[in-house]
């Protein structure tokens, strides 16, 4: 039996896919309504499912009118892709955001399994270098790794 966030998570993906929009505008309360549980469980299911990183943006009022939109990002262009994927690695990336951005990207069909483990051979040949041939500090070694990610993925979107 699936967990109440995955059930809420299905939800709010059926109405982006039935109403065949954009965006979907939702309320806190009614959904903690519909699904029996408090609001800040809606708002968990927001935070963790709904991120740029898996292609949305949430724009949320509190108060009596209080909303939550959630904003699919469709870019089609290569080079919407690219600033995207750029905005999202930042300047510093841990090899844990590594996986989990590279997982979220082959999820949404930018990558290939075969990209996505490629880059990640990368990065790992990176950090290993890193190490124990320059000894540099975690945030030298983030800001590398941040580097080379955008430069790999730049360079798979613009394909």
């Amino acid at each position: 039996m699936p967990s109440l966030t995955r059930i809420i998570e299905r939800h709010i993906q059926e109405l982006l896919e039935r109403n065949g929009e954009e965006s979907v505008f939702l309320s806190r309360k009614d959904l903690a309504e519909r699904f029996g549980c408090v609001p800040s469980q809606i708002n968990y299911v927001i935070r963790s499912r709904f991120t740029p990183e898996r292609g949305f943006l949430v724009e949320s009022q509190r108060g009596g009118h209080g909303y939550i939109r959630i904003i699919r990002l469709r870019m089609k262009k290569p080079e919407e892709r690219a600033n995207h994927i750029e905005e999202l690695v930042g300047d510093v990336i841990s090899e844990q955001e590594i996986k989990k951005l590279l997982a979220n990207l082959q999820e949404r069909k930018i990558l290939t399994a075969r990209e996505r483990l490629l880059i990640e051979v990368a990065i790992r040949f990176q950090e290993q270098l890193c190490r124990e041939m320059f000894d540099l500090s975690p945030f030298k070694r983030e800001a590398l790794h941040a580097e080379l990610l955008k430069r790999l993925l730049r360079s798979i979107v613009l394909l």
